[in-house]
This record gives C-alpha cells, sequence and structure tokens, in this order.
C-alpha cells in the first residue's frame, strides 16, 4: 500500500511532463505541415538518383 504514495506522485509528473512536451512542439511549429515534409523525402530521392548514376550499376 505504501508503493501507491510513491507511483501516484511519479505517474502525474510524468504525464505533466508529456503534456509540456506535446504543447512545447504544437507551439513551435512541430505539426504544422507534416503532408510536405512526406513528399520532400520523396521528391530528394527521385533527384538524387536521376542526378547520381553510377556507371558500373548500369
Amino acid at each position: 500500500m505504501e508503493i501507491l504514495y510513491v507511483l501516484i506522485p511519479v505517474s502525474v509528473v510524468l504525464v505533466l511532463a508529456i503534456l509540456a512536451v506535446l504543447g512545447w512542439a504544437v507551439n513551435s511549429g512541430q505539426f504544422e505541415d507534416i503532408e510536405q515534409e512526406g513528399l520532400r523525402i520523396l521528391q530528394s530521392d527521385a533527384a538524387k538518383d536521376d542526378n547520381n548514376v553510377d556507371p558500373h550499376q548500369v
């Protein structure tokens, strides 16, 4: 029973820390344009493949 005196405050502090990190991420713009980042990754890979052709692979 005494362990609850430790576990409950620790879990409350952990939840508050998670909420603080999430609030910071939302306010700093981390979630502004998620779809564009996925497209940027795909576009940069296609551009690299076209420009850097290894002659040994052809």
